[in-house]
């Protein structure tokens, strides 16, 4: 059984970016778990554990959804949360991708996805990147700081590079003590 996921991965100038944003903001928040930038992607679709012959079809449905694509650009825009303010659980980066390229690759993956019987995603699609995850209750003093930092214009942590996107990623996750291992198992590349 592979536990599978379908994403976009990073390229090198956006790790040492998201690097960069960790090391600011880690500073003022250590009691926070953030996730090792080269792990960063942003994810389509999770799909759990498959078998061989389900795993085949991800990459099938992947590969069709690429064909319909067409490449594209995107910028990060600026830190946010997931969870309520007094208990977030995800803090992430905002992406901006204005000409709607990437919903429709994110539409054209689930389509492909459903004609071959995975469940996909029903809330509204809402591109982000991880940049940490908060397991445990934050103290009221942190809560504030946090609160105050995701409400603030953030112009030291973002950038106006656009990040060039060519193909999907149908990556494995491993799962281990010091963090899940991710190992890409195919790359779609779009092909309009």
């Amino acid at each position: 059984m592979t536990r599978t996921f379908i994403a976009l991965e990073m390229n090198d100038a956006q790790q040492r970016h998201l690097s960069e944003v960790i090391r600011q903001v880690a500073l003022s928040f250590p009691g926070i778990r953030w996730v090792n930038p080269e792990s960063i992607h942003l994810t389509l679709a999770f799909l759990g554990e498959l078998d061989d012959e389900r795993l085949e079809k991800a990459i099938e449905a992947a590969q069709e959804a690429a064909q319909q694509a067409v490449p594209f650009s995107y910028r990060l825009t600026q830190l946010g949360a997931f969870g309520p303010p007094h208990a977030p659980r995800v803090i992430w980066m905002g992406i901006e991708e204005p000409t709607g390229k990437l919903e429709r690759v994110y539409r054209a993956l689930n389509r492909e996805l459903r004609a071959r019987r995975f469940e996909v995603e029903r809330r509204p699609f809402s591109p982000h990147l991880t940049l940490a995850r908060v397991k445990t209750p934050l103290d009221p003093v942190v809560q504030q700081d946090l609160q105050a930092l995701l409400q603030s214009k953030q112009q030291s942590l973002t950038t106006n590079e656009a990040y060039a996107i060519t193909s999907l990623h149908v990556m494995k996750s491993e799962l281990s003590r010091g963090g899940a291992q991710y190992t890409c198992l195919q790359e779609c590349l779009f092909q309009r």
